[in-house]
């Protein structure tokens, strides 16, 4: 049986035509929107969702192209755009009765979040990411060796076929060999929650290698217009990040805030699942800022 997040609802929400997003939801009081990253889904959020529930109305979804979310199998740069998926989180929220919200995002979640917050101001009260830079800019910091850390990046950026087909050749040993490579604790991510992740991610290697392509070309776009017009996140904004900088030699603090005014980025020594990891510290985050 696949895990679930204890003591929430689940149902299907349609947000576009064809496309309908698998959602977990509890609580009452002001709406925060958990959005999960790679390679994972909603699941991630399993203990920090349970913690704000108790205050808040927590809605978790499966983004596009993920876990028990829908994957069109068109995979045109539209299909999979940040701009696409952050539609999809505005009009779930929406079908939920928010019109307001506020949006947290971890690794894909985040680039999603943080379109979201650019696309859709009104609907963001505030906006935390985790463990991300914005699309552009990460782009543009990752060079020389160092950047072999993101092998993946470059791999899924590649033209439909071979990706797909490389993937999916062995999707447990490219998937697993992320969860086994960016959690400093390996207790984090038990074994039934492990598997879990592996058949959603072996189920959707195409929408995948999709969403990762789109970050490496409309989705910069979409950010170089905006960089462009001088358009910035008018909320509050929190980053909690690894101190990539260290490695590849940037100031992340200072790459955030030329987006987001309203800043408050803090370095932490959590490995990259933080959520999993230090969930009572990640709910506090989230909470002080709801």
């Amino acid at each position: 049986m696949t895990p679930a997040i204890t003591g929430f609802d689940y149902r299907r929400v349609p947000v576009a035509e064809g496309v309908s997003l698998n959602v977990a939801v509890a609580g009452s009081g002001s709406p925060i929107v958990l959005l999960h990253g790679f390679p994972q889904t909603h699941l991630m959020w399993r203990h920090v969702a349970a913690d704000l529930a108790t205050d808040h109305t927590v809605i978790c979804p499966d983004l596009r192209g993920y876990g028990a979310s829908d994957k069109p199998a068109e995979t045109g740069p539209a299909v999979y755009a940040k701009r696409t998926m952050a539609a999809d989180v505005v009009a779930l929220a929406r079908a939920l009765g928010h019109e307001r919200f506020a949006l947290a995002g971890h690794d894909r979640g985040a680039l999603v979040a943080f379109r979201a917050g650019l696309d859709h101001p009104a609907a963001i009260t505030r906006l935390t990411c985790l463990d991300v830079l914005p699309t552009l800019d990460m782009w543009e910091v990752m060079h020389g060796t160092a950047a072999a850390v993101g092998f993946h990046l470059y791999l899924m950026a590649q033209p439909p076929g071979l990706p797909e087909q490389m993937i999916a050749a062995s999707p447990d040993a490219f998937f697993g060999h992320f969860l086994d490579i960016w959690t400093g604790d390996p207790r984090a991510v038990p074994a039934n929650v492990r598997a879990a992740y592996l058949d959603a991610c072996r189920e959707a290697v195409p929408s995948i290698v999709a969403d990762y392509r789109a970050s490496a070309g409309v989705d910069v776009d979409h950010d170089r217009a905006d960089r462009a017009a001088g358009n910035r996140l008018r909320m509050p904004v929190t980053v909690l990040q690894q101190d990539w900088g260290a490695a590849l030699g940037f100031d992340a603090a200072a790459l955030w805030s030329a987006w987001a005014p309203d800043l408050r980025h803090t370095t932490v020594a959590y490995g990259h699942f933080m959520a999993e990891e230090a969930p009572a510290a990640i709910a506090g985050v989230l909470r002080a800022g709801g």
